[in-house]
């Protein structure tokens, strides 16, 4: 308990799965927490849940006026923001021959623009308070390939390389940049497609056996928004129970 004591973070995507742990990962190790979401009702619950150590704000990753209006309210309700865990994203899958152009630019708007938005406009705010740490989601499909899925990976191998390039730029300005990289994880977003049946056959692809939980993955992130992480930066890190020590998730 108290590893982030003191720290503001900001969670986009907050609203349920690996985000809602993230936030009550945060909480409980002591950070006041913004839960950055379109899901207005489940953040609203969740931050009653959580009480003073959370609030809810209505959040748009793809729009910079929302990023701007976002930041402003958290510097104004807690304090500085130290922690941007970049977690919203979204799922489709699609064969290049099919998959409509305006269902790519989708996933790229939220994933890809989403990350880069909100690295771009918490940097002020960190600078100015010596530092901070930005965790951006990317996933196994940004470090190797499978079908159906050139849309989603596409973004988080541009997740991937965002991540290599502000480490470099912001690590000067006490600003650590780190990318997470999760295998399949039992979640709405994962479960929407295929429920049962896609866990059971995700986990027989698992050297464990077993799908991942979002209680699998946030103490990672509690772990790199800590002072314990003080020299981790521009890594990419896997937490997938084993998926990408052989060639390929897919295959």
């Amino acid at each position: 308990m108290g590893r982030l004591d003191k720290k503001v973070a900001i969670v986009t995507g907050g609203a349920q799965g690996q985000g809602a742990e993230i936030v009550r990962q945060f909480v409980a190790e002591g950070a006041k927490v913004v839960i950055a979401d379109v899901a207005k009702e489940a953040c609203q619950a969740l931050a009653d849940e959580l009480g003073e150590g959370a609030h809810f704000v209505s959040h748009d990753v793809s729009d910079p006026a929302s990023w701007e209006a976002l930041v402003e309210d958290t510097n104004t309700r807690f304090g500085p923001v130290d922690v941007l865990a970049n977690n919203a994203g979204i799922l489709r899958f699609g064969d290049i021959e099919k998959m409509p152009l305006e269902e790519y630019l989708l996933l790229v708007n939220v994933n890809q623009v989403g990350t880069f938005l909100g690295m771009q406009a918490v940097t002020r705010t960190m600078r100015k308070n010596g530092g901070g740490s930005i965790i951006n989601a990317s996933s196994v499909e940004g470090l190797a390939g499978m079908p159906s899925c050139t849309a989603y990976a596409a973004t988080k191998w541009a997740i991937r390389g965002m991540t290599k390039c502000a480490a470099m730029e912001l690590g000067p300005k006490g600003i650590r940049v780190n990318s997470v990289h999760p295998g399949m994880i039992d979640t709405p977003m994962t479960r929407v497609h295929g429920g049962d049946a896609a866990m059971e056959y995700g986990a027989s692809k698992v050297p464990l056996r077993r799908v991942g939980l979002p209680e699998d993955i946030a103490p990672l992130y509690v772990f790199l928004a800590s002072d314990e992480a003080g020299y981790v930066n521009g890594a990419e890190i896997a937490i997938d129970g084993g998926v990408t020590s052989t060639h390929a998730f897919g295959a």
